[in-house]
């Protein structure tokens, strides 16, 4: 209008609109939009739509301009953001927030972003859009109550004790998945079960409302469900169990009085249920001591039973040891008169009534002790008069009382005496004598061991592994020197004075030793002591400092203190029973179970009684010793006299078996009916014993002797004892080695002329003869040769050859070898000429038969496979010599050995033929051995006649 009024040229009117069209364009879109810095809104899970406050509006000072003025759209920032923000009106900013999909309350309950809006810019296409501050959303996802309570366990078990009424038994709990608290907190819970005696609280604690009583009920089951804070009901019940106990009475529980132990299974589980019953008292400490009472077993419980000697070797002491107390044998007989126990289950014990005493024979132990030395011995001693009670007494034979060294019991006390013989610069020199200990063990009638360890001027005693200091030593001057011989007794003091016995002792006595010019060693005397059965107890790691163990030095008593009932409960049920022996002694062992428990006030609150059960040790499978081989062979004189000697045992074969029962069931029945069969088991165990005996006459120093490898038998450590009964092997060793010692043993003969047989008999034994094999006799046959002649005049040969006749008529089947006898003095020379023809005359009877029968023999042992013979005829040097009557009496034998088959063959006549004729007899007949014993030993024997001189 104005350029129109003042008619401006055009040109300026152009310019003036194009600088008015651009300072107006540089106006639109100046502001940027405007929005609340936070919104807090609310979403409910399984819905969109949020409600946000304040509402989402956007404003923008552009507005009412077009494009400028306009809220085009909001951008929301964040990860993962399941929401997003939609606009709803352009003109006005305003907008609304709504998720993506559905929200889950249990997973997120809320949300956090930022949102900021943006402006449409200058036109359609958005140019110079402006975008506003980024605002704050929170927004919270409200729950819906979509879960029901759900309880934390299937069941519910509680024990009550009868007569009382409980604020709480037990609680049972459930849980709510909704994650508004609302929802998911249990407001009630309900016992459906009706009528019964128990009501349960809003926090799921159960009680019951009236004293319960045992012998009307012994269980209830319960039914109890649960509500949470939006009426939902659990999904599932519950069943809960309340069992009824009697009134409670302290004291352990669950666990068996008898408990079986089989020898060879390791450690048995004494207690693997046991529990500590308290009756809910609140307990501050326990202390319980478990007892194994084994005094009744051998000396105080289950030990190797071997020789105390052979003990001391498998402890590692060396040799030396003299045993005194011995098992009655032929080599050590002076035990024989004393009471024993026979020592087949256990050790052997020896038993002095006041009454006996056994005097130790000359030899066995040196007159004098040589310093050091180490006596040592099982004892079993009561309370007893105020006499003196000698152990061992050493002291002169003849003439005097004097006492050299000695052991005894008096007034409960322990004491030594040693007089040690006097040297020549100190003899009017006091020296300790007499060394007493105060001892309770010397009179509790239980077993001890007690080891003296004498080395002057001070004495050391052990008991039972224990080192004790004597409260008195007395000093005296040694004793004068004297020739006198002394006696050494057990169980009393020989009076040399009045040749009586004094100070007899009362008590049990055992494993007497004496170790001259050695100390034993604490690890020896340990080993002597240690039992082979005691308690064990294996600690489980989360107990092993809470409760404190402790065992007795022989392992048959152990303690505990612990202050948890848990795992004082824990450990008492790892206490197991253990004995390591192969063959242990059978036979009840007590168990006693001491316990003592205090509560806060430092007091006994609680009396549990003693528990008390017993260990049946179950007798072991016995073993059967079986020794075996050649038990009758025959061998050549010179071989008798050779200094090999003829061996005994070539093919000696020991051998252990047991016998089990097996149970089996028939096959292909149904019935379970079942059978046992018995099933041999070879195993593998110790020897301790093998004596092998002459039978019939002694064995004559003089001419014989049995003999066995010294080297041999001192690398096995094996002690060898020989007597004119035989020879004594012992110690504990394998099998394999006793036998390999036995095979070489031999028998030697300097003059086997007279001898023809002679019979011995091996037994071995283990565990000082608990189990002894079978009696294995062999005998040993004399095969005599004549040495040959030449043809020289008769009436000088016949004496000679008397007696290489009655040689060859042994029998040839080996069956019996006919002994020597004394020939008597001829009479005259015409005598001898009789005798000399009737003999060659059988003789040419019996050569004869016994060629046509020896060609039929070698027929029949072709066909046969043939038994091994048991004896070797050497004939190598046999030569037969005839007379030049040869001729007379051919004529005569050819008649006589037809009229001899026919006898043979009848049967009419056999004391006329040759037990050999009667033996070729029968094996043309096929008859029978005539006894067992026979067919066993019968040899396949050939006649050599290549050397007959006809």
């Amino acid at each position: 209008m104005y350029f129109r009024r003042n008619k401006l040229p055009a040109s300026i009117v152009g310019l003036v609109l194009g600088l008015l069209c651009t300072v107006h364009a540089a106006k639109v879109n100046k502001h940027k939009p405007w929005i609340e810095t936070t919104y807090h809104g609310i979403v409910t899970e399984n819905d969109d739509k949020v409600l946000l406050d304040p509402p989402l509006i956007a404003l923008d000072k552009d507005a009412p301009l077009r494009y400028a003025g306009e809220i085009c759209g909001f951008r929301i920032h964040g990860q993962s953001v399941p929401f997003e923000a939609v606009v709803l009106d352009k003109s006005t900013g305003e907008g609304v927030i709504r998720a993506k999909d559905r929200l889950d309350c249990e997973l997120q309950k809320e949300h956090t972003f930022t949102i900021q809006a943006y402006d449409c810019g200058e036109g359609p296409d958005g140019e110079n859009m402006k975008k506003s501050h980024k605002a704050t959303v929170h927004i919270q996802v409200n729950d819906v109550n979509e879960y029901s309570p759900v309880f934390k366990e299937k069941s519910y078990k509680a024990t009550v004790i009868e007569g009382k009424r409980y604020d709480s038994i037990l609680k049972v709990e459930a849980v709510d998945a909704d994650c508004s608290f609302q929802f998911s907190q249990i407001c009630s819970y309900e016992i459906v079960t009706p009528d019964v005696p128990f009501t349960i609280d809003k926090d799921g604690y159960i009680k019951n409302t009236e004293k319960l009583n045992y012998s009307k009920e012994r269980m209830y089951k319960l039914t109890v469900t649960a509500y949470d804070c939006g009426t939902n009901r659990a999904s599932e019940d519950v069943l809960v169990k309340i069992s009824i106990k009697p009134t409670c009475k302290p004291g352990w529980q669950g666990w068996s009085k008898r408990m079986e132990y089989e020898p060879g299974t390791g450690s048995l589980a004494l207690f693997p249920s046991m529990h500590l019953e308290t009756c809910e008292e609140p307990i501050t400490s326990i202390q319980a001591s478990v007892q194994l009472e084994t005094s009744h077993i051998g000396k105080g419980c289950d030990r190797d039973t071997y020789s105390e000697k052979s003990l001391h070797r498998l402890c590692g002491a060396s040799g030396g040891a003299v045993e005194l107390l011995p098992t009655p044998s032929s080599s050590a007989n002076w035990t024989v008169g004393l009471p024993t126990d026979n020592g087949h289950d256990s050790d052997q014990v020896f038993e002095f009534n006041g009454t006996q005493a056994v005097r130790v024979p000359e030899g066995v132990v040196q007159a004098g002790l040589s310093e050091p030395f180490t006596i040592s011995v099982w004892m079993r001693h009561g309370p007893g008069a105020r006499d003196k009670e000698a152990v061992l007494c050493s002291s002169d034979r003849t003439g005097t009382n004097r006492h050299h060294y000695s052991v005894y019991v008096h007034n409960c006390r322990l004491v030594f005496l040693l007089r040690q013989d006097p040297a020549p610069e100190s003899s009017d020199t006091y020296k300790p004598a007499e060394f007493h200990w105060k001892l309770d063990q010397v009179c509790d009638k239980e077993w001890h061991h007690y080891v003296l360890n004498v080395e002057s001027p001070t004495v050391t005693l052990y008991v039972d592994g224990v080192t004790y200091e004597p409260f008195l030593v007395t000093e005296d001057y040694p004793l004068h020197g004297s020739k006198a011989e002394t006696q050494l007794t057990i169980g009393a003091c020989w009076q040399g004075g009045s040749a009586r016995m004094s100070q007899f002792f009362r008590g049990n006595l055992a494993g007497l030793m004496v170790r001259n010019g050695k100390l034993e060693t604490k690890e020896v005397i340990d080993c002597l002591y240690t039992c082979k059965e005691g308690l064990d107890v294996q600690l489980p790691q989360e107990v092993a400092t809470a409760v404190k163990v402790q065992f007795s030095p022989s392992q048959s008593s152990l303690t505990l203190e612990g202050d948890d009932i848990e795992s004082f409960d824990k450990v008492m049920q790892h206490i197991s029973y253990l004995n390591s022996r192969q063959f242990p002694t059978p036979g009840i062992r007590h168990l006693r179970v001491t316990t003592t428990v205090k509560c806060f006030n430092e007091e006994t609150c609680v009396s549990v009684p003693d528990a008390e059960g017993y260990v049946m040790v179950l007798q072991p499978e016995e073993p059967k010793i079986s020794l075996s081989g050649i038990d009758h062979f025959a061998r050549a004189a010179p071989e008798f006299e050779s200094p090999e000697g003829v061996t005994l045992f070539p093919e000696l074969r020991i051998v252990s078996t047991i016998t089990r029962e097996v149970e089996s069931e028939a096959e292909g029945e149904e019935d379970p009916t079942v059978q046992e069969s018995v099933v041999s088991e070879e195993i593998m165990h110790n020897l301790d014993a093998c004596e092998v005996t002459a039978l019939g006459e002694e064995l004559d120093s003089e001419q014989e002797s049995l003999e066995v490898e010294l080297p041999l038998v001192q690398q096995h450590g094996l002690e060898l004892s020989s007597s004119t009964t035989g020879l004594t092997l012992t110690g504990v060793n394998t099998m394999a080695n006793y036998e390999q010692v036995l095979q070489q043993a031999r028998y030697r003969n300097w003059h086997p002329e007279a001898l023809f047989d002679r019979k011995f008999k091996l037994v071995c034994s283990e565990l000082s003869g608990r189990y002894i094999s079978n009696d294995f006799k062999v005998e040993v046959n004399v095969i005599h040769t004549a040495n040959p002649v030449e043809h020289v005049n008769n009436a000088v040969m016949q004496p000679q050859f008397s007696n290489p006749m009655q040689h060859a008529s042994v029998d040839l089947t080996g069956h019996n070898l006919l002994k020597a006898h004394q020939t008597t003095v001829v009479p005259s020379a015409a005598t001898i000429v009789i005798v000399v023809c009737v003999s060659f005359l059988v003789f040419m009877i019996i050569l004869g038969v016994f060629r046509i029968r020896s060609a039929h023999q070698h027929t029949v042992r072709d066909q046969e496979n043939g038994k091994e013979g048991e004896m070797d005829w050497d004939d190598s040097a046999l030569t037969i010599t005839v007379n030049p009557m040869e001729t007379y009496e051919d004529q005569h034998s050819s008649e006589d050995d037809e009229e001899e088959e026919e006898e043979s063959e009848d049967g009419e006549e056999e004391d006329d033929i040759t037990s050999a004729e009667s033996e070729s007899s029968e094996d043309e007949e096929g008859g029978e051995p005539e006894d067992q014993q026979g067919a066993n030993r019968q040899q396949q024997l050939e006649w050599d006649d290549s050397t007959l001189t006809y």
